[in-house]
């Protein structure tokens, strides 16, 4: 077990300096002029502050030293210019964004607790009402319950966000008056507003990938039903709750496991269009925004901690294989 998950960490390690290299190099090695990119619109930017962003950025250095400032920095912290015009940004320094004139981690701080506040909700309805019902429809097969299960989840993965979420609002907040409309609320200053605003967006998420997992669990469940080893307990005189619950369930939860985990490290990276539909500022709609104004230090630490949401989803599901599946720590 020891040796499974050396190297796993050694793998996820080994992924992120990977990645972290070719994003520092395609925004900082690929552009002829990075200073003159961040420095925005080309007419009105003279060679002067070209010069400044460059020496600000350390963009007048080796593409090697660069890297290295950079990882440094991410330790031990940098700064940024000189004298008045310096700028420092504590460990760990994601880079400094002088758009917005912070340090990149400021902005990720605000923006990343909206956006785990989705994911984490939509989540839990997803994973509960999806994974419930597909399971339950293959134990029911052919049943009216299985059929109108089938004919629902078919429905809900055809439909967009982009439809169900202005639908939502129409329904509960412009027309039915149930809800106003949602607006961001730290659940440190206020749970029940937190909560209040984030019911929108967790159902959109939440009931539009519960479809899909519901028809994933489906499948997998029937698929497993049909196995030997399900023949064998139900031969022997086993409970049903022991059949289904403890060796078949097992068995079809695995696969789902691997898209559950896919599924949390991509969220995490940015519901873009969740976030605007709804009106709030998250992880994937600062994102969105760096890439318009072409805010290379913040374009980049998204990236980067996108790649770390996946890296560290994938270690999570390879962990969970190994408790659920032995057989894995042998591969």
């Amino acid at each position: 077990m020891l040796r499974f998950a050396i190297k796993k960490l050694l793998l996820a390690v080994s992924t992120l300096i990977t990645v972290s290299v070719l994003t520092f190099g395609l925004f900082f090695a690929v552009p002829n002029n990075p200073a003159e990119l961040m420095c925005g619109n080309r007419k009105t930017c003279s060679p002067e502050q070209q010069q400044i962003i460059a020496r600000r950025m350390g963009l007048d250095k080796p593409i090697v030293t660069q890297y290295t400032d950079y990882m440094k920095g991410i330790v031990a912290g940098r700064t940024f210019g000189e004298g008045e015009a310096a700028r420092k940004c504590p460990a760990p320094c994601l880079g400094y964004s002088f758009r917005n004139d912070e340090p990149v981690l400021e902005i990720i701080g605000r923006t990343l607790p909206v956006t785990l506040s989705i994911v984490s909700g939509a989540a839990v309805v997803w994973l509960v009402l999806g994974v419930s019902i597909g399971m339950i429809s293959a134990l029911r097969q052919g049943t009216v319950f299985d059929r109108l299960a089938v004919g629902t989840s078919l429905v809900g993965a055809s439909v967009s966000i982009l439809l169900f979420g202005p639908l939502l609002l129409i329904i509960f907040v412009y027309e039915g008056g149930l809800l106003s409309y949602p607006r961001y609320t730290p659940i440190t200053e206020n749970p029940l507003k937190w909560a209040e605003a984030l019911v929108l967006p967790w159902f959109a998420l939440g009931f539009l990938n519960s479809a899909i997992y519901a028809r994933l669990s489906r499948a997998q469940m029937l698929e497993t039903l049909s196995e030997d080893f399900v023949r064998t307990a139900r031969a022997k005189g086993l409970p049903k709750l022991k059949v289904y619950g403890r060796h078949a369930l097992r068995a079809a939860i695995t696969p789902i496991i691997t898209i559950a985990g896919l599924d949390l490290g991509v969220y995490l990276a940015g519901t873009v269009i969740t976030e605007t539909i709804f009106g709030f500022t998250g992880l994937g709609k600062a994102s969105l925004n760096a890439a318009l104004n072409l805010d290379m230090p913040l374009v980049m630490a998204t990236v980067l901690l996108s790649a770390v949401f996946i890296v560290t989803a994938n270690v999570i599901v390879d962990a969970l294989y190994a408790v659920i599946d032995p057989r894995v720590r042998l591969g």
